[in-house]
């Protein structure tokens, strides 16, 4: 008799704990994005929330927590309760900290549940109209004809824009100077002043300026050529020795999520990227839609993780 009570016991306590996580989510859950309102990872959060608050029935809620490229949201993250309610934008920029800066109180690969990857962002390399350069070829041409010569903007040291223009440095073989912004879209600013002869800002912020003719793209920092602009190469088309780097952006949860969860988070995503107009928006920028599982997400993270390891080495990038 006591043997088949401890079996019904049993029994019920699975029933029960299957209905709590079929309930999920039972409160508001907040995405943590670790940047400021109205940057990219920010309203692509918003769209993400959107549509998980609508597939799962309950808020998701877009949290701010800006500060040291991302690193202090990313914390708040890893340190928040492995129930499902707290879910981070994760971003390439979580897997460079790791190489980039001298002390990160997380880690991207072992602190993480990984959902999906929603975007792939390239940069694109542009020029000033008034520059001599209509080519990649061209513009290297002229950076060895005059070397130190030349400036080059970015967003600040660490930024993909600072390390894509040191990559393309190492492999074009040139010499120019560094003149870092506050921002990304100062470097559209000091190209168009001519403070600056190139640049490697994101597709969203440059896409619009050099579709209008404000800016002329030389090449995308993609694998692959975008969709937005798909006359302009990639570098591993437009030169020797060419490199493809890219920003990226995803969801992940604290690590110790229940799978279920995950699973579920990802399966919403999924689905809603069946719609044509959420793609669109999403894809509207020059970014590349990619939704993978859980565990294609966690094998990209280790590939990723080795590739930023090795371009830190390859630039010499070391921030305190």
């Amino acid at each position: 008799m006591r043997r088949w009570l401890g079996l019904i016991a049993a029994a019920l306590s699975l029933v029960v704990a299957g209905a709590a996580q079929a309930a999920y989510p039972e409160k508001p859950v907040r995405i943590i994005v670790p940047y400021i309102a109205g940057s990219a990872p920010d309203v692509l959060a918003r769209q993400v929330a959107q549509r998980l608050t609508s597939g799962l029935g309950q808020q998701f809620i877009v949290d701010n927590k800006p500060g040291v490229a991302g690193n202090i949201g990313a914390e708040v993250a890893a340190r928040a309760a492995p129930d499902g309610y707290t879910l981070l934008m994760f971003t390439s920029s979580h897997v460079l900290s790791r190489f980039l800066y001298a002390r990160v109180n997380f880690d991207a690969l072992k602190d993480f549940a990984p959902i999906t990857m929603i975007t792939r962002i390239p940069s694109l390399m542009v020029v000033p109209p008034s520059s001599p350069a209509k080519t990649v070829v061209e513009f290297i041409a002229l950076a060895k004809s005059m070397p130190g010569k030349l400036n080059y903007g970015s967003g600040g040291v660490g930024t993909l824009a600072h390390l894509s223009a040191e990559a393309f440095r190492y492999a074009a073989g040139i010499d120019y100077v560094h003149v870092p912004y506050k921002g990304a879209p100062d470097i559209v600013l000091g190209l168009i002043s001519n403070q600056v002869q190139v640049g490697f800002p994101t597709m969203p912020t440059a896409v619009r300026p050099a579709l209008q003719g404000t800016l002329r793209p030389l090449a995308v920092t993609s694998a692959r050529r975008t969709t937005a602009m798909p006359d302009v190469p990639t570098l591993l088309e437009a030169m020797p020795n060419g490199f493809d780097l890219d920003a990226w952006l995803g969801l992940a949860a604290p690590a110790g999520t229940p799978r279920d969860i995950v699973e579920r988070v990802y399966a919403t995503l999924a689905e809603a990227l069946k719609d044509q107009a959420f793609r669109d928006v999403l894809g509207n920028d020059g970014s590349e839609i990619v939704i993978n599982t859980p565990n294609d997400f966690a094998a990209v993270l280790k590939g990723e993780s080795d590739k930023s390891e090795a371009l830190i080495k390859r630039v010499g990038v070391r921030l305190e």
